[in-house]
């Protein structure tokens, strides 16, 4: 619900679920996309979900009758409302995932019975419970704390632990990051702490006080991250079984972008981990992803042009020199005030890297269109290649998740649950060891 919207009767799953049913049904899949989640949706266009309800249209026949919704509350995070519905050449299961809060996490259009509920998540192989403790932490204090989780090994090799503060990418996002049916962040987290590296992860404050920021109109990337980064760090280095001096930050997406400037707010950091860290500016990568979305439906490319050269308008306003705090958000990209661009605007993320003295490991997928080889992380060798001390990887299968894949990547793929490539955990946790001492 937005500040301007009057207070109405919660919307339960199963009437969400039949919206986006009548929603499809009438052609309007600006609305649907609406629906989806902050993070799902600078990767879902309204073309392409028009396309792909015309192809099934155009092999089941039209839509001719809606049944009974029925949810599943899988695990703390997920439900899933599968729909019957009839089409002219026979009945097919529509079943929609939500959130807990009632945003759209993904469709699936499948036989009868044929749809598979949101399974709860599950740990990886590669994550062992058994081998450390999760205890409830908040950061920071008054209307604006977040809660996080500490994830504490239960032995390690010698003396104090070292330690990782983790930084969510753009949007609302939750500690886990959770992206649909898959939370990397936790996987990152579990990971690590299963092999003797204390781990925090924290609800950003757009997560956990949606409400409270959209009010502020003047809020920026530095208020969106540095509070409870800051916070994060000091409750680490303060407890009394982590070391002080190894206490490092990792972040991923825009937290890898913002990674630097935290540590150049607090010196003492011990390094830095870039996990497809953006440095092409975020409003000319916005303009970049979706024409690449539009590349993968050739039938409906044509359509997406306009959205394309309204988003490339709106970045180019960002560029401009009249930009200023009074500019309408309707002109900005997202509808984000401007603000919040004039911050980003002046922070240059390799720059300030440039300045640190710090070891950093950067990390790349592949096959990530969102944080790219040849855009972001050529900015990131033009700028740090030459300093020993950074560490650079690409992992040719992973997409921008670190999700091991094939073929292009595409939205498509975010649908079934998966894990952080163990090849980027068995890496991180080396480098921190070695970085460490």
């Amino acid at each position: 619900m937005t500040p301007t919207e009057p207070e109405t009767v919660p919307v339960t799953p199963e009437a969400r679920a039949l919206a986006v049913v009548a929603l499809a049904r009438t052609g309007q899949f600006d609305e649907i996309r609406e629906l989806f989640t902050p993070g799902l949706r600078p990767m879902v266009t309204a073309d392409g979900l028009r396309a792909a309800w015309e192809a099934e249209l155009a092999q089941r026949g039209q839509l001719t009758a809606v049944g009974a919704p029925a949810s599943d509350q899988a695990d703390g995070a997920m439900i899933t409302v599968q729909v019957p519905v009839s089409f002219e050449r026979g009945p097919q299961t529509l079943a929609v995932y939500l959130t807990r809060d009632g945003q759209l996490a993904g469709i699936q259009l499948a036989p009868p019975g044929g749809a598979q509920p949101a399974a709860p998540w599950e740990p990886p192989g590669y994550a062992d419970p058994g081998r450390f403790d999760e205890t409830d932490v908040t950061l920071g204090s008054g209307p604006l704390a977040v809660p996080g989780a500490l994830c504490l090994p239960r032995q390690r090799l010698s003396g104090l632990l070292p330690a990782l503060v983790l930084l969510g990418g753009s949007g609302p996002e939750d500690r886990d990051g959770s992206i649909g049916r898959s939370k990397p962040l936790r996987d990152l987290a579990w990971g690590l702490a299963s092999r003797g590296v204390a781990v925090l992860r924290f609800d950003k404050v757009t997560h956990a006080h949606p409400d409270l920021v959209s009010q502020n109109r003047a809020f920026t990337v530095a208020d969106e991250y540095l509070p409870d980064a800051l916070a994060a760090i000091a409750l680490l280095q303060a407890h009394p079984d982590i070391d002080p001096a190894r206490v490092f930050v990792a972040g991923h997406s825009l937290g890898g972008t913002v990674a630097p400037r935290v540590a150049a707010a607090q010196p003492s950091v011990a390094g830095l981990v870039l996990l497809a860290g953006g440095a092409q500016p975020l409003q000319w990568a916005a303009v970049r992803q979706i024409s690449y979305l539009a590349s993968l439906a050739p039938a409906t490319a044509a359509s997406s042009r306009p959205g394309i050269d309204a988003l490339t308008a709106q970045a180019s306003r960002v560029d401009s020199p009249d930009l200023s705090p009074e500019t309408p958000d309707a002109e900005l990209p997202f509808g984000v005030p401007a603000p919040y661009w004039l911050d980003l605007r002046g922070y240059d993320p390799v720059g300030v890297a440039a300045g640190l003295r710090q070891p950093m490991l950067i990390l790349q997928g592949g096959r990530d269109y969102q944080v790219t080889v040849a855009d972001d992380l050529s900015r990131w060798r033009a700028g740090l290649d030459q300093r020993p001390e950074v560490t650079i990887r690409v992992y040719p299968a992973d997409n921008h998740f670190f999700f091991p894949g094939t073929g292009p990547s595409s939205p498509a793929e975010l649908a079934a649950a998966q894990h952080l490539d163990p090849e980027v955990v068995a890496d991180l946790r080396g480098w921190l060891t070695g970085a460490a001492g």
